[in-house]
């Protein structure tokens, strides 16, 4: 083990690189970004609707997929409700494009190669995984209002439960 492994506390650079979290209120960072269809995405798309964004790391592995399935299964609540679904991650439009047919995943998801997007919504960063601080992709849900401001922000959320949780916390559930 080298010595810059061995140490438990993140150096200068690493908490530096801490994203800044977005809280209720803030406004949303914006983005254009392409998606699984090969089509531009912008949050502004959304203007004047709510619309629930989550950043997950890489389509196709376990905790992924189980998120991106229990948004599609309740994705009638949430529609009911309002509230349109895009998912976000660092994949090729291409990947996202098998992930969400094999899936059948009925909303956008969108290709962030250069993790800007991540990284503006305080969604890439330093991390820890299992106990040892990396920088990746935090898993983290918005919902943001009508007006484009955060209405919800979670990070370090689990894959599993997870969008239940959304759901109780938008009052769409009492589970």
């Amino acid at each position: 083990m080298s010595g810059s492994e061995s140490h438990t506390q993140p150096s200068a650079e690493q908490k530096s690189s801490t994203p800044r979290r977005l809280e209720k209120g803030d406004p949303a960072p914006q983005f254009s970004l392409t998606s699984d269809a090969q089509t531009q995405v912008s949050l502004s798309d959304y203007s004047g609707k709510k619309v629930l964004v989550y950043f997950y790391p890489r389509a196709n592995t376990p905790g992924c997929t189980k998120e991106a399935c229990d948004f599609r299964d309740n994705l009638s609540v949430l529609a009911d409700a309002g509230i349109d679904v895009v998912g976000i991650s660092p994949d090729s439009p291409e990947k996202l494009t098998r992930f969400k047919e094999k899936y059948e995943l009925p909303f956008p998801l969108l290709s962030d190669p250069d993790k800007e997007v991540m990284k503006a919504w305080g969604a890439f960063g330093a991390k820890k995984n299992y106990g040892k601080l990396i920088h990746g992709v935090i898993r983290s849900t918005f919902v943001v209002g009508e007006d484009q401001t955060i209405e919800l922000a979670k990070y370090n959320v689990r894959a599993t439960g997870h969008v239940v949780r959304i759901l109780k916390d938008l009052g769409l559930s009492d589970k």
